[in-house]
């Protein structure tokens, strides 16, 4: 991808191609504006390298004071944009100051880089990283070009993974049991489990089983949460009867999840929970929620 970037005009080319470009997964990321675009996809303790290109426009010459290209890991709270919080920076020195008349490539190679964390875009915060390259010209204004990428880290299957059992009772009105087969789930699994109606004196008339994401920012009196529901599964229509069980099985796959995300850098966390919602015939609402674990596992095929 390349940018023509300068103070009032262009001054030169930069482009970031990584070695291993054409061959490596690419995956989607959105950009600011809404648009989104291909990049590639990398996990922690992984090798990034390429090549950086310096281009001078047609018959001028750069002048510069050094280039360097930066590694960055980055948290951005929607509430203090452009402020950025680096919790990963490596920094590689590509070129002492000089004159630059024809296009120069310089690789770079950040060798087995430590990214603890997954690249993540939420309701109110930002996990990205980026090569971020700069041209450095002092009073003629540096010219700066970013490269963004993605990062997934795997997770192999939790050993014990037991399953969730809870009781929902209102008095001498309701009581039902639910089952669900494991609390953790990775992010194409599929929920398996089943309710049983023991006692029924309401009269209700539908039930869903919803997936809800919990994103919470900063911290103290500054937390500030943001709840989505991002699917909603019919599991009832019309009235149970005392002794009736109705099964569950509820593919995760077609869903937008991400791992949980416990404490992030103190920045943030995102939870997941399953909300079981039981409406009478009066609209009245009945909630039982759960937390789950959601985690990312490598894809072998």
């Amino acid at each position: 991808m390349n940018f023509i970037i300068g103070a009032f005009k262009p001054a030169c080319i930069v482009s970031i191609t990584f070695s291993d470009g054409k061959s490596r997964k690419q995956v989607p990321l959105k950009k600011d504006n809404g648009q989104t675009i291909m990049v590639p996809l990398f996990q922690s303790q992984e090798t990034i390298a390429g090549k950086i290109s310096v281009e001078p426009i047609a018959g001028k010459k750069v002048e510069h004071n050094g280039i360097k290209v930066e590694l960055l890991g980055q948290i951005e709270m929607y509430f203090d944009r452009g402020n950025f919080y680096d919790f990963t920076s490596l920094v590689r020195e590509l070129d002492v100051p000089g004159e630059i008349y024809e296009r120069k490539k310089y690789p770079f190679e950040f060798s087995s880089v430590e990214m603890p964390y997954e690249t993540y875009s939420g309701s109110n915060v930002r996990l990205r990283y980026i090569l971020k390259v700069t041209v450095s010209r002092g009073y003629a204004g540096s010219i700066v070009e970013y490269q963004d990428f993605v990062v997934w880290n795997y997770t192999p299957p939790p050993p014990i993974n037991n399953s969730i059992k809870m009781e929902v009772g209102i008095e001498d009105c309701l009581h039902i049991e639910f089952e669900y087969n494991k609390g953790k789930y990775h992010l194409k699994d599929v929920i398996v489990g089943k309710i049983y109606f023991l006692l029924v004196r309401i009269k209700l008339k539908n039930m869903d089983l919803e997936i809800r994401r919990r994103e919470s920012t900063g911290s103290g009196a500054n937390t500030h949460i943001e709840t989505e529901t991002l699917a909603k599964f019919e599991l009832m229509d019309g009235a149970p009867v005392r002794g009736e069980s109705i099964p569950i099985r509820l593919f995760l796959s077609p869903y937008e999840l991400t791992p949980t995300h416990r404490n992030i850098n103190n920045k943030f966390s995102v939870k997941y929970y399953l909300n079981l919602v039981l409406v009478d015939e009066e609209d009245r609402r009945y909630f039982k929620q759960q937390e789950i674990t959601m985690y990312r596992l490598q894809d072998t095929s």
